[in-house]
């Protein structure tokens, strides 16, 4: 009880020395409301910075050419206009100095702050910016928010395990995001405090570091990242939300405390309520975070960790018990909260990545966070009334009336303003030009989402109530123009994009569910009829094999683009669609005897030579190819010519995976080069994938670009599915996948993972699945079920 007794009382410590520091800041603030003097100290800068918005005559002239500003929403047409109208560097130049001020608590006057801002444009003017060109764009998609453009960049920083890694963790924290929360939402704020970390560790590196120490840190800074990232939809968004009772938020609450308090993190077997599901994955997400946060920090610098940490729960905690229905909150109860959560929020990061300590980073940092939050409260108070929730502003909003006392947070926001600039920064102009941008266009942004009436109605409570301020913000409202930001444009992409994956994979996962089971029902083969005599034994073989948890990828793959991309009618294509199968399911006949792979299993029950002996399989899997020609054979509605062609090339690919079948038992227990198992992929698998995709483009009559377009993507598909089977073979299990395991080891087959070991072959897959992604641009439409298709077949655990 001693112990616990100490803890508490240095946890307590910890909350009144941080209470103590946003105490004094109050003061200053209120002292600065008392006499007024920040109104005519910023009516000065207004003046200053309203000279820079007259815009220049050659700017008139872009802008009438470049026609109307599109919507910021719109990220390659945005990004174009401000190119075309000769504002992209001023925007690029603004956003990064912001950036540098927000994230990084930087001192804008400083010229190595200055060569850095200069070096992050010319990056983002390089990668960031769409082209004229730019195909991935036209398609709605910027390059580097696809995951090929991701893992293209870590291929150059030389981060490829750290990023593949990140994706698949976020790929199952929004897979796991209870309906009640935000799942967009909850992942882009983890991406930006990846992002946010990674911009930390990458400016504490000069260029004079050599290229592995470069890869090391960030490969470290993206997982930290992450780390301290998830925090955000694990315990803020959680706790926020109503997933949890008042029951399970308080022992949520209890664990979080003994993790800060005690450094490890307890046990939740005993956890009541009705998430324990839930909880024992958030608790073994965060205990690996925490963990890893913990391994890579110095000794120094984990105390630091840990009382910041603490701080910044607790204040979160105290400012999320607050109740609209308490009308005597204090303004101290009201806004220290939030000053020490805005503050720590940040500094958190410096003593996440291990950084060394920066007293005037840390003072800018921590003025810098209440301008940050009050302005978000602002832009949120629409949505926050009407979900009851209590910030500075919706408590003003409902109490101000009775209660003459409490300090208007506008006001509040505008002496935050002058301080920053005249104490923190020192009246830097590029301070005050980027700290009065951002104020004014947060504003503007809130105007143009609520209207012009409700904005007024806001205004009438909100605003300072000196006509001469009032009138002259009104009209920088009004008049400016270029106040948009980078990260903002990047925020509504990236929630665009992660809402538009979602719903295309919630599409993608319905349609191949629904075609699976109509494609099942059109599998089975009829009885032939005849002589007694013969019987329908392989019929019923046939349909042994035929029948099972077969994926039917091909199959599907072949009806969406035959009715989805070329407009086929989906009777029309019915032979093609049982051709496919029965050719896929022949060749998996062949592979499972005991003469070739000699496998136990397949789709989940016994293989067919085991069911009946070798020669009923054989002649089972001649009885299906024949069966597949003659469905070919009766394709009706389409020209003699394409029928034709498409038997001459389902014949020839068939031929082709006989030779890539025997290469592979022909080569069996020798260690084969990459050219040769590339080959060998190719052969046994990527052939399907192509005849699933060409099979439909030669009924459609596609153009010969488009067929090789469509080659390219299935060969690196095939492989990277293949590569993918290497890695499930060697790491999976039977329940999962329907068969035996470790055959390949078993058989002394070579494969991907027996060449490159399994973070070589991983990366390998990847790098397959960047070719096939730039293979979807060179098609002429966007299909989004076969960029779908690739995510599957490298995430798949089957």
């Amino acid at each position: 009880m001693k112990q616990l007794n100490t803890t508490t009382e240095l946890a307590d410590s910890w909350y009144t020395n941080a209470e103590r520091k946003a105490a004094h800041y109050l003061a200053l603030l209120q002292e600065e409301l008392g006499h007024q003097s920040y109104r005519d100290t910023l009516l000065a800068d207004f003046r200053l910075w309203e000279k820079e918005l007259i815009k220049p005559s050659a700017w008139q002239s872009a802008l009438s050419l470049a026609g109307r500003k599109p919507d910021y929403k719109d990220y390659g047409k945005f990004l174009r206009w401000q190119r075309l109208t000769g504002g992209l560097d001023d925007y690029l130049e603004r956003s990064v100095t912001y950036m540098y001020m927000r994230d990084l608590g930087k001192d804008l006057a400083s010229p190595s702050t200055q060569r850095r801002i200069e070096k992050l444009v010319a990056f983002l003017k390089q990668h960031l910016i769409p082209s004229s060109d730019s195909s991935n764009d036209s398609k709605g998609i910027p390059d580097h928010m696809s995951l090929a453009g991701i893992y293209r960049w870590a291929q150059r920083e030389g981060v490829e395990l750290a990023v593949i890694w990140a994706i698949n963790k976020l790929r199952r924290v929004s897979d796991r995001i209870p309906p009640e929360m935000n799942a967009e939402h909850a992942v882009r704020k983890l991406i930006k405090i990846m992002i946010g970390v990674v911009l930390h560790v990458m400016d504490d590196m000069d260029d004079h570091i050599p290229p592995a120490e470069r890869s090391r840190r960030l490969d470290q800074g993206i997982r930290l990242g992450y780390s301290y990232g998830l925090t955000y939809p694990f315990i803020d968004d959680l706790m926020d939300s109503g997933v949890l009772d008042d029951a399970e938020k308080s022992q949520y609450a209890r664990m979080i405390r003994h993790t800060l308090l005690h450094g490890s993190v307890p046990d939740v077997k005993n956890w009541t309520g009705n998430n324990a599901g839930l909880i024992q994955y958030v608790h073994g997400e965060l205990r690996e975070a925490f963990e890893t946060i913990r391994k890579h920090q110095n000794p120094e610098s984990l105390p630091i960790f840990y009382e910041q940490s603490y701080v910044f729960f607790q204040s979160q905690d105290i400012d999320r018990d607050k109740s609209p229905k308490v009308t005597n909150y204090t303004n101290e109860e009201l806004l220290l909260p939030i000053i020490i959560k805005s503050a720590s929020s940040r500094l958190i990061v410096r003593s996440v990545i291990g950084a060394q300590e920066d007293e005037a980073f840390d003072q800018r940092t921590f003025y810098y966070g209440l301008y940050n939050q009050l302005a978000d409260d602002f832009a949120d108070m629409y949505d926050d009334l009407a979900a009851g929730a209590v910030t500075p502003y919706t408590y003003y909003w409902n109490n101000h009336r009775e209660r003459p006392d409490l300090l208007n947070p506008f006001e509040l926001y505008w002496a935050v303003v002058a301080h920053l600039i005249h104490r923190v920064y020192r009246s830097q102009p590029t301070a005050r030009k980027v700290i009065l941008e951002r104020a004014i266009g947060g504003i503007k942004r809130f105007k143009q989402k609520v209207g012009v009436d409700t904005y007024q109605s806001f205004m009438r409570v909100f605003a300072v109530g000196d006509a001469s301020f009032d009138n002259m913000l009104e009209r920088l409202i009004q008049k400016a123009d270029r106040v948009d930001f980078f990260d903002k444009l990047l925020r509504e992409q990236m929630v665009s994009t992660l809402r538009s994956n979602r719903e295309q994979k919630e599409r993608f996962s319905d349609t191949v569910k629904g075609l699976r089971e109509e494609i099942n029902a059109l599998l089975p083969l009829q009885a032939q009829g005849g002589s007694e005599i013969l019987g329908e034994f392989l019929t019923d073989a046939a349909n042994y094999s035929l029948e099972g948890s077969g994926k039917r990828l091909r199959p599907i793959v072949a009806w969406v683009m035959c009715v989805e991309e070329y407009g086929l009618s989906p009777s029309s294509i019915a032979p093609l669609i049982r051709s496919l199968e029965y050719m896929h399911t022949a060749s998996l006949i062949f592979d499972d005897l005991p003469t070739q792979d000699n496998a136990s299993s397949r789709r989940g029950k016994p293989t067919l030579h085991l069911v009946h002996n070798s020669a009923t399989a054989e002649l089972t899997g001649l009885f299906l190819i024949q069966k597949a020609i003659e469905e070919q054979s009766s394709l009706t509605g389409f020209s003699p010519k394409s029928v034709l062609q498409l038997i001459q090339y389902s014949s020839s690919k068939a031929a082709d995976m006989c030779r890539g079948q025997e290469m592979d038992l022909r080569t069996r227990g020798q260690a084969l080069t990459l050219e040769e198992l590339n080959i060998l992929c190719y052969y046994k698998t990527g052939i399907a994938f192509e005849a699933s995709l060409l099979m439909p483009a030669i009924l459609a009559g596609a153009d010969e670009k488009e067929i090789q377009a469509l080659k390219k993507y299935a060969y690196h598909a095939g492989i990277a599915f293949q590569i993918k089977d290497d890695l499930l073979d060697a790491e999976g299990n039977v329940a999962m996948l329907g068969k035996p395991v470790g055959q390949d080891e078993s058989n002394s087959s070579s494969t991907f993972v027996t060449l490159f070991g399994k973070d070589g072959a991983t990366k390998t897959m990847w790098e397959h699945f960047c070719f096939a992604s730039e293979a979807l641009n060179e098609l002429p439409r966007d299909s989004a079920f076969l960029a779908h298709l690739l995510h599957y077949l490298i995430q798949r655990q089957s």
